[in-house]
């Protein structure tokens, strides 16, 4: 009986007590996952796909005891833990039905990004936050102070967990790499899916998916890279073509979540058309649909491409956000910028908010934008009622000012009118839609009215100026406030369609309508605006008369939409000739820039 007493059973009660938390945490993901549905959390767990929720637990058994170690605290690390787990999960739960994406771990640098947080979620849930971080900082600061008194025995048995959790945390976080153990214990029964990260964590569980997104190469490598391969592929797109000489003034404009509402299956907008005012222009000019990579979101991703010219559908799954992920390890970048900077072009970025969202400061910096006006150096600043964002209207006032200058200009500019949140911006609405009548919705529709009159108004100023103007305006990608029904009734394209129109101030471009993708627009408005033409960019008009448009599982062809692209051979080539210079410039050795073929 004496021995029974002896047995250290309070250890063994925390340790079972322990495994009890990271099992409930590991659920608590897959609630906040599967939108509070318990049934599906405890399915997934223990009848689905239980070896990966296992494996989940592992991880997070691994981070308990490092944060543990790391706090010097059994007691500590279970508050610290939980802080984590429940922002995590949260987080999830929200950037899920707004965006209909999961977190991934390239999102976590932006946990400072306060401002952004906040018109996102709102005030209530953005103070929450606040409280919990402070709630952590608190407990950081008080542990350390308290294991400074640990015993000496103490202290050497913390220290070895911390550095056998530290160890496992970094062989963890190779899990992209070759022969990685967790890797192969996972590949052995899960799923991956690398063109829906949003089925591969319900496939393999939020803990799976997570890892299945950490650093990993840009793009695999094509088969027959080399430096000669790269050459016969500059060679053969590098070709003179008579254009003028002429430097007209170019205007990239990305309008947030711009898009036309009753192209949607379900929905009757009520009370007029919301973008009369678009149309009138659009009608007129070069216009259109543009494929978005994302419903709801995605804005960094969408501009990516358009200044760059490469495609989202290239790059490995785990490769979200270039933006974060890709571009700041590069001291520069071949995109539109570098190449009209090279013609004589001042190039300038503005957008009406903080400069740090999505690193635009870093990344504009590595495109050589010679200036970057943000919501503090812009003159223009009025915002529209209630609407926190800078409207367009002033936006474009900051725009023209630059247009002033007698150097030809490169003016790019990202919006955020339109920006959610939508809810009670304007105190009188003239819209409503049959088949949602959501408040967002409404606020929407006179959202996107505005947007479509302020360009107009713009384009008949721009049309006053003696220099010739060309420019490219486009919706980043809709905006993720339907109803799950709507959602439903249009799945596929119709969710990723959104407009776009290039115009000239001298009205000399064709009047056509069209369907594309981004990464195609500068190689299209240089051609429809009789400009010279980079090698690159005659690759991707080649390649555009194949697939005027396409992303994963979303290709355009022939008038038809296709989950899966029809290829023959000749298609095949051009689209493994683009292929390779992505890959070249983005992975690889750079030869293509070294040929000057993106001047």
């Amino acid at each position: 009986m004496q021995k029974f007493y002896k047995f250290p059973w309070r250890q063994v009660l925390k340790f079972i007590g322990v495994l009890g938390l990271i099992i409930v945490s590991n659920l608590f993901f897959q609630l906040m996952q599967n939108d509070f549905s318990f049934d599906l959390a405890v399915k997934f767990a223990f009848s689905w796909h239980t070896q990966k929720f296992f494996l989940g637990c592992f991880v997070l058994l691994v981070f308990f005891g490092w944060l543990s170690s790391l706090l010097g605290s059994l007691r500590i690390g279970v508050l610290a833990y939980l802080l984590v787990v429940l922002g995590i999960g949260s987080a999830n739960f929200l950037k899920m039905n707004y965006r209909m994406e999961p977190i991934y771990p390239d999102d976590l640098k932006m946990i400072t990004e306060f401002g952004m947080i906040r018109d996102m979620v709102g005030l209530p849930i953005f103070l929450l936050f606040l409280l919990l971080l402070a709630a952590a900082i608190f407990l950081l600061i008080f542990s350390w102070k308290q294991s400074v008194n640990l015993e000496k025995k103490q202290q050497w048995l913390r220290i070895a967990c911390f550095v056998l959790t530290s160890s496992l945390l970094v062989y963890i976080g190779s899990f992209n790499q070759q022969n990685n153990l967790l890797r192969k214990a996972y590949d052995k029964t899960a799923l991956w899916i690398p063109y829906s990260q949003k089925m591969n964590y319900y496939n393999t569980g939020f803990i799976g998916g997570f890892l299945y997104n950490l650093p990993v190469e840009a793009m695999e490598k094509p088969k027959g890279y080399s430096e000669e391969t790269v050459k016969k592929i500059v060679k053969k797109y590098q070709v003179s073509s008579k254009k003028t000489t002429e430097k007209p003034n170019i205007i990239y404009i990305m309008s947030e979540s711009f898009s036309d509402p009753s192209r949607l299956n379900g929905l009757e907008i009520l009370g007029g058309d919301p973008l009369q005012a678009y149309r009138s222009v659009a009608d007129k000019t070069y216009s259109g649909q543009m494929l978005s990579q994302n419903y709801g979101g995605g804005t960094a991703n969408i501009e990516f491409e358009a200044l760059t010219g490469f495609s989202m559908e290239l790059f490995n799954a785990q490769m979200t956000t270039p933006y974060t992920m890709l571009v700041p390890e590069f001291s520069s970048f071949p995109s539109l910028v570098e190449t009209l900077k090279k013609r004589g072009y001042e190039t300038t970025a503005i957008h009406p908010y903080n400069t740090s969202m999505y690193k635009r400061k870093d990344v504009y910096r590595t495109f050589g934008f010679d200036h970057f006006l943000d919501e503090q150096t812009m003159k223009h600043k009025k915002k529209l009622e209630n609407n926190p964002y800078i409207s367009d209207e002033a936006a474009y006032r900051e725009v023209f000012d630059q247009l002033k200058n007698k150097q030809p200009q490169f003016l790019h500019l990202v919006t955020m009118q339109t920006h959610m949140p939508y809810e009670n911006k304007y105190s009188d609405v003239s819209y409503t839609a049959k088949g949602d009548s959501s408040l967002a919705v409404k606020n929407y529709l006179q959202d996107i009215a505005y947007s479509s009159e302020a360009l107009n108004n713009f384009l008949k100023k721009l049309d006053q100026l003696p220099k010739r103007t060309l420019v490219v305006f486009w919706g980043d990608h809709l905006p993720g406030i339907y109803s799950d029904t709507i959602q439903a009734a249009n799945q596929g394209p119709l969710l990723h369609e959104t407009e776009f129109l290039m115009y000239d101030n001298r009205h000399e471009l064709a009047q056509q309508q069209v369907t594309t993708s981004p990464f195609y627009f500068a190689a299209d408005l240089f051609h429809q605006g009789n400009l010279p033409l980079t090698g690159f960019q005659n690759l991707l008009l080649a390649l555009q008369k194949e697939w005027p448009a396409f992303e994963k599982e979303m290709y355009y062809q022939s008038g038809k939409w296709f989950k899966e692209a029809p290829v023959n051979k000749a298609q095949e080539e051009i689209y493994q000739n683009y292929q390779m210079i992505q890959y070249d410039i983005t992975t690889g050795e750079q030869y293509s820039l070294q040929e000057n073929f993106f001047e």
